[in-house]
């Protein structure tokens, strides 16, 4: 403890200035790295070739944390989604070198890319945290995850089998499990890597050919995975990437008559106009993860109340609450109610807002301006309407978009902040009295995404995973999963699964060989 005979450090002042001294030395050498944010790639990727838009327009993006410029981006529109798709077309052709690559070969191309992906961790985590305001250790937990996600597909390849089905008569009848073609990937800012890893691997272990389409505000890091599939050897026109806007890329390909699968992530609004592209053009497949309102109940027999209270919390303020299944309404039974809320403000007050790069962190920027401003404006509303701010409540000045952990007591369930998406970290606390009471209003909601519950009573537990009218239960838990766990919503919060065997149906067709095999004589 570096003591000697003339001078005497009582440990915990010891203890207290070495936190302080390690956390400059990791804040100041991150702040550093973060100095020097490595965007490499901003072009348009089209048959493993770095393109500019044919328009020749670019678009800026920033870093939330401070509203910085980082890049300029090449802006892709409808004629670049047109020599997209025909390179895609090319390489889906029979014949191919990719129709005719075998499907264990399909996996080693995946297992390549998913090393190349932890080989390049620091480089991705730093340029994903600059561009979507992530916090640094979430970006590096994304990638992993991500890697060990395209890795469980790689292993589907070559195991993706139809049936053998017994006919009457002499007739041998069989399925094939065969690709769908061209599948679109519209994906979302908030986890840019993750969402876009989740459609890219099941769509490719497939043997469908990819095109995606970045969030504007968050385009860097799918950039630079399509040059990772280009390192990995995946054949041209297989994978491409098109960053640019909603109304023009986004719209493109949603109406494109030769595009066979969108995959889209995003708010329930744009998942409307997805549906409504499929209907209008060639009736393609539509796999829709949309929005959430999701309930978090917690009731007094859990005798863990500290440990509820931190994982609602954090259910509902990951991410700075800029996630589709946060769990934003919190039910609390009256018995723990009051008790309840005051550790929840507390932990609120407690939570370390800061720049995301630092790892003593816990808290970064919203994403950009106008997601802040809706933030703002249904915090707002909550006060007008009578919630109690028991934590936060307010934007934060300072370059950049941010806004307080804010905790909401004495919540109702006609409210705005009840009722609305508010995709910010907003935690609102109701309180109910009964199991059948805060069954009907969990359910009173438009969404279906995820729901949680929190007792020691295993009948309770499964009775509530029964009730709840959500894609995902959790109990004792929130936000847990694996790749091999399907996730996806009930109602407006989507169509389809994600992660798991469902998601390889999602880009799968089925197809009936049914032959005869003698004379029906003999």
């Amino acid at each position: 403890l570096l003591l000697n005979r003339s001078v005497v450090v009582g440990l915990s002042e010891y203890c207290m200035l070495l936190l302080f001294a390690l956390r400059s030395i990791v804040k100041s050498r991150h702040l550093t790295t973060m100095s020097a944010v490595p965007v490499k790639y901003t072009q348009l990727f089209i048959n493993n070739q770095w393109k500019d838009a044919v328009s020749g327009k670019k678009f800026v993006t920033i870093n939330p944390a401070n509203g910085a410029k980082l890049a300029e981006v090449a802006e892709a529109d409808a004629a670049d989604v047109e020599i997209a798709v025909k390179e895609a077309k090319k390489a889906f052709a029979v014949g191919s070198k990719w129709r005719k690559l075998d499907p264990s070969k399909r996996a080693d191309l995946l297992f390549k890319l998913a090393d190349l992906m932890v080989k390049n961790i620091e480089e991705m985590a730093v340029l994903e945290t600059a561009n979507c305001g992530k916090l640094l250790e979430a970006s590096k937990e994304d990638i992993e995850f991500s890697a060990k996600v395209t890795r469980y597909y790689a292993g589907w390849c070559d195991k993706i089998c139809g049936q053998n089905i017994p006919m009457d008569g002499n007739y041998f009848a069989v399925t094939r499990k065969e690709p769908v073609g061209i599948c679109a990937a519209i994906t979302p800012w908030n986890y840019p890597i993750a969402m876009f890893i989740l459609k890219l691997a099941p769509i490719l272990a497939c043997g469908n050919v990819f095109i995606g389409k970045p969030a504007e505000q968050s385009p860097l890091t799918a950039l630079y995975i399509a040059q990772l599939c280009l390192e990995a050897g995946f054949p041209p026109g297989v994978v491409a990437v098109l960053p640019g806007f909603g109304p023009t890329a986004g719209a493109a390909l949603a109406n494109h008559m030769e595009v066979h699968k969108v995959s889209f992530t995003g708010s329930t609004e744009v998942g409307r106009l997805m549906m409504k592209a499929s209907g209008d053009s060639n009736l393609k497949r539509v796999t829709l993860e949309l929005g959430g309102k999701s309930p978090n109940i917690i009731f007094a027999d859990y005798d863990n109340l500290e440990y509820a209270a931190a994982v609602a919390q954090e259910a509902a303020m990951t991410n700075q609450g800029q996630c589709c299944s946060a769990g934003s309404r919190t039910f609390v039974q009256e018995q723990i109610y009051d008790k309840f809320v005051a550790i929840s403000a507390q932990l609120a007050k407690q939570r370390q807002v800061g720049a995301p790069e630092d790892l003593m962190s816990q808290h970064g920027p919203q994403i950009d301006q106008e997601q802040l401003n809706k933030i703002v404006d249904l915090v707002e509303s909550g006060k007008k309407q009578g919630a109690k701010v028991v934590a936060g409540g307010k934007k934060l000045e300072r370059p950049g978009f941010w806004v307080e952990p804010t905790v909401f007591a004495d919540v109702t369930d006609d409210m705005r902040i009840s009722k609305e998406e508010i995709f910010g970290p907003v935690q609102s606390i109701f309180k109910f009295k009964t199991f059948d009471e805060v069954v009907q209003r969990a359910n009173n909601t438009q969404y279906g995404l995820g729901a949680a519950v929190f007792t020691k009573d295993i009948d309770r537990a499964y009775a509530m995973a029964s009730a709840l009218e959500a894609g995902t239960v959790w109990v004792n838990c929130y936000n847990s999963g694996e790749a091999n766990t399907p996730f996806g919503g009930f109602k407006m919060s989507g169509i389809g699964r994600e992660y798991g065997e469902d998601s390889l149906n999602q880009y799968l067709e089925t197809k009936t060989v049914i032959v005869q095999v003698g004379n029906s004589s003999l």
